[in-house]
């Protein structure tokens, strides 16, 4: 549902916002691609707060795809049982390792993501903006989730999936890659539960605000 006009449009009434966040580092603490996997993993239905206190434990006992790959889940678990349904992540990030075997097999295609344990469109759209490779959807998480039908940008849907798909309908393409995670980092600082409108450098364009008005 294209509520102000068409693709062309939305790019330029939501500049504000991908100048604003444009590039920034997503909030997951991690140094490089193998980190980011595994923390992504890790921090589904769990804060990304929660995962960088313990990733640098983790990390020093598995620095990389092959340390993990010839562990187990018992010497595993006491690194991420502080997460939430760590014994299922276990054994994914466990199945990853096996798979992948090294860092530098790790897929950065979202058909190569999607197919690991664990990793679904939103984890995989979130390393690919990561990885500055080119975008092959929109990054749908809560934040954006809440936040683009307050816009008007879509129709309300808790599902992630129905949501980026809206998003990749109204938005033109070149800017996919950035604009998930500025509406994420939106919803984080400003338009929050109990939203900060009149801080929001996009107000003037929110269909929520102008109807509080």
């Amino acid at each position: 549902m294209d509520l102000f006009g068409n693709s062309n449009d939305w790019a330029k009434k939501l500049e504000p916002i991908l100048t604003k966040y444009k590039g920034r580092k997503h909030p997951l603490d991690y140094h490089n691609l193998y980190q980011l996997l595994m923390m992504v993993v890790l921090s589904a239905q769990d804060s990304d707060a929660n995962i960088n206190k313990i990733a640098p434990a983790l990390f020093e006992v598995y620095p990389n795809m092959e340390s993990l790959s010839v562990s187990n889940v018992e010497t595993l678990f006491p690194y991420i049982s502080k997460v939430r349904n760590f014994g299922t992540k276990a054994n994914w990030l466990l199945e990853i390792a096996k798979t992948i075997k090294k860092n530098e097999n790790i897929p950065l295609a979202m058909d190569g993501l999607v197919a690991l344990k664990g990793i679904g469109r939103k984890s995989a759209n979130v390393i690919l903006r990561e990885a500055k490779v080119p975008a092959e959807g929109i990054i749908a998480d809560l934040h954006v989730i809440r936040v683009a039908p307050r816009i008007g940008l879509i129709t309300e849907s808790k599902d992630g999936i129905k949501a980026e798909k809206q998003l990749m309908q109204v938005l033109p393409k070149e800017i996919w890659g950035e604009i998930g995670m500025a509406i994420s980092f939106l919803g984080r600082e400003i338009c929050r539960p109990q939203p900060k409108c009149p801080e929001c450098p996009i107000n003037s364009i929110c269909e929520y605000y102008r109807n509080l008005k």
